[in-house]
């Protein structure tokens, strides 16, 4: 029985996470060319939130008691994009750290080899 679940599960996540646009939309953010986008793909939780809110309204007139299910999809969504701005800038402030530690290491290194190189050509010319 769990081991059916488990399967469920796993199919259903697959299906959101290929198809879903609020989760093909966080996969683009999180590569490291889309972490400049976290910002304005928060604005995308407006037309969720103003979607629910409008859906919501309708259940409350008498439509069908359903769209309760599209009202939660739709506050889900609106939250996953509004934290989705702040994520991305911390993502963003922590690679930039890593390529700045490893220019840095790289430059150090640089600097190491090519001293070292003009310590043995002096040396070098010494002997001869």
């Amino acid at each position: 029985m769990i081991r059916l679940l488990m399967a469920a599960s796993i199919a259903i996540h697959d299906y959101l996470t290929r198809y879903m646009p609020t989760n093909r939309i966080r996969d683009r953010v999180y590569t490291r060319d889309g972490l400049k986008w976290g910002i304005p793909a928060m604005l995308l939780a407006i037309p969720y939130f103003g979607i629910a809110l409008w859906l919501a309204r309708i259940v409350e007139t008498g439509a069908p008691g359903w769209l309760n299910v599209a009202v939660l999809i739709c506050l889900w969504s609106g939250f996953k994009m509004l934290w989705l701005g702040p994520i991305s800038l911390i993502k963003l402030v922590r690679v930039r750290a890593q390529e700045f530690a490893a220019l840095h290491r790289n430059r150090k290194n640089t600097n190491q080899v090519e001293s070292h190189d003009a310590s043995e050509a002096a040396l070098a010319g010494v002997r001869a």
